[in-house]
């Protein structure tokens, strides 16, 4: 009775915040946060459609190359009418409901991209460590499972937050602390016991990213040792060097999602401009450096991209 009581005291919408401090220059940070997300979905929609087209890089590393982008496109596309909103047209309300939606998918599109960050780091161990099967251990089967496990246990373990935060009332503040609706940010603004929601979120978190976290490290791991029994100092570089794109991936991915969840947790005494600034690099920066990233190592993609220059080069001289 009274989880029904609770759904008269929630606010209609919420109200966003842009960069606090910054108010007065939205205007001209509008275009570069439109170049961001142009760069975004540009970079990741080249790598869908060379992947796509390429016979040669249908291999499971590009498969699980193609996941990454995708997963990077729906966090860019999840963030991006709030976004544009605010910096655009100065519009900082959204609906209490469409807060919870985007809130989902934001955690679930962050929680595929984890996945897939795993499923990389296991196509190089094969890779490495046993060269000679990659083709059978890891055939077209396999990805296609690992993918459809990945988005399962996004999907899955995601989906009891948004109806967790809607039986909480709210009838104090409303306002968010960030451009678009997170788990943390939404519950703090509850006038009840979250003692549920937080430990819901900590098992999730373990269960996604901290577990990611760890198979990565004991991927790299089994990586060093086999790459370290290899005789010779050419053949060690090669086999490292085949690493640097997703090392630098993990990175992008880990160190923002750190940074956030450091200063959620013991940065309350910081701005609030640290704690929008650290928030919009948590989901703006993987979908922008991975293109980067996979574009200057994979000469594939590169040749895409000259070639989608020239030919409009000369439709514009023709």
């Amino acid at each position: 009775m009274a989880d029904n009581n609770y759904s008269q005291y929630q606010h209609l919408y919420f109200v966003l915040t842009g960069i606090p401090g910054l108010e007065q220059k939205y205007y001209w940070m509008a275009f570069p946060l439109g170049a961001i997300y142009a760069i975004a979905l540009f970079g990741n929609g080249i790598i869908i459609s060379t992947i796509k087209s390429e016979s040669s890089l249908h291999i499971p590393m590009y498969y699980f190359l193609c996941m990454l982008a995708l997963a990077d496109m729906g966090l860019a596309l999840c963030t991006l009418p709030s976004m544009l909103g605010i910096f655009w047209f100065n519009y900082k309300f959204i609906g209490f409901d469409a807060c919870l939606v985007q809130m989902y998918f934001i955690h679930t599109f962050s929680a595929i991209e984890s996945g897939v960050l795993v499923a990389m780091a296991f196509d190089r161990v094969v890779a490495i460590w046993n060269p000679l099967r990659y083709g059978t251990i890891l055939t077209n089967g396999v990805v296609c499972r690992a993918g459809a496990a990945i988005l399962t246990r996004a999907v899955c373990v995601v989906f009891p937050v948004p109806f967790l935060i809607k039986r909480l009332p709210f009838y104090r503040s409303n306002i968010l602390s960030h451009s678009f609706c997170l788990h943390q940010d939404v519950m703090s603004l509850a006038c009840a016991s979250t003692r549920v929601n937080s430990l819901y979120g900590l098992i999730a978190v373990i269960f996604t990213k901290g577990s990611d976290s760890l198979s990565i490290l004991l991927s790299y791991a089994l990586i060093l040792r086999t790459v370290m029994a290899i005789t010779s100092g050419e053949g060690r570089l090669k086999a490292l060097n085949t690493c640097v794109s997703h090392i630098c991936a993990v990175l992008i991915f880990y160190v923002p999602l750190i940074g956030v969840s450091v200063i959620h947790r013991f940065g309350k005494h910081l701005s609030p401009l640290t704690h929008a600034l650290m928030a919009n690099a948590y989901l703006l920066v993987p979908p922008v450096l991975n293109p980067i990233v996979y574009t200057v190592k994979t000469k594939e993609i590169r040749k895409k991209i000259i070639q989608m220059f020239v030919r409009t080069k000369i439709t514009v001289e023709g």
